[in-house]
């Protein structure tokens, strides 16, 4: 099987799934279950283990038998992001981390420059740090030189469901990181865009919004799963390139094509 590895964990499916803004519990877990997602994303600052049964959630996640990948979302400073990265640790028994540092919040864009910091800082404490970062090929270099093997760029603002807006960018971290797991984290509202994504060589793409608010979030999450699929089998076997040049699929043999008769 096409498996992925993950700082030395297998995972079978490279499709990931939030687990915030589902209707229901039980539709979150059939979206797992059917779509076969391979790790599951939570937050410990966004949903407090104390309040609306969010213990009683998280028992139930870990019950899946999935990979709990926690995040630090809705933290804007380093010390923030170990507090809470320290403390999903000890919950949850992972060094994983999904390191998410907020520098501006109106389109939710990772700090450059702390996110280096925190991710020095987390390695040097033994986590397995995956860094929620933009397409910027400069600190994606930095980031897996500081020992990250796992980089997730958005392909849009998260939420927004644009889908890749800048594919030049993503291609050429594609190309420029041959050797880095590269997951793509936020931005995706359509299964197409998951595909063309996949297509490109990225590893894994990470959803929440576009199946969590979807009229049936089961469903969505299924159609993501087929379309994660085709577009890494279409990676694997060599998508053709593309050309302004019009060829016949079954050209005459010897007769240049403009010569060839038309119907």
């Amino acid at each position: 099987m096409d498996r992925l590895s993950i700082y030395g964990t297998e995972v079978e499916s490279r499709l990931w799934l939030g687990s915030a803004q589902y209707p229901s519990l039980a539709q979150l877990s059939q979206a797992l279950r059917q779509s076969q997602a391979g790790v599951i994303t939570l937050s410990l600052r966004r949903q407090a283990p104390e309040q609306q049964g969010g213990q009683q959630f998280w028992q139930q996640l870990q019950q899946l038998g999935l990979p709990l990948l926690p995040n630090t979302s809705g933290c804007h400073t380093v010390q923030q992001v170990l507090t809470l990265a320290r403390m999903s640790r000890e919950l949850f028994q992972t060094q994983w981390i999904k390191l998410e540092l907020t520098g501006d919040d109106y389109n939710l864009q990772p700090e450059p420059l702390l996110l280096l910091q925190a991710v020095e800082l987390l390695l040097a404490e033994g986590f397995a740090v995956l860094p929620y970062c933009t397409d910027d090929l400069v600190l994606c270099k930095r980031l897996y030189q500081l020992g990250c093997q796992v980089l997730m760029p958005w392909a849009a603002p998260i939420g927004t469901g644009l889908g890749p807006l800048n594919p030049y960018a993503l291609r050429t971290l594609r190309e420029r990181l041959p050797d880095a797991t590269l997951v793509i984290d936020a931005g995706l509202g359509k299964p197409s865009q998951a595909c063309q994504v996949m297509e490109w060589g990225f590893d894994a793409v990470l959803l929440n919004s576009a199946v969590a608010k979807a009229r049936d979030p089961v469903q969505m999450a299924c159609a993501f799963a087929q379309a994660v699929q085709a577009g890494r089998q279409a990676f694997l076997a060599g998508v053709m390139p593309a050309t302004e040049l019009a060829c016949p699929s079954t050209p005459l043999p010897d007769t240049p094509f403009w010569l060839q008769e038309q119907p």
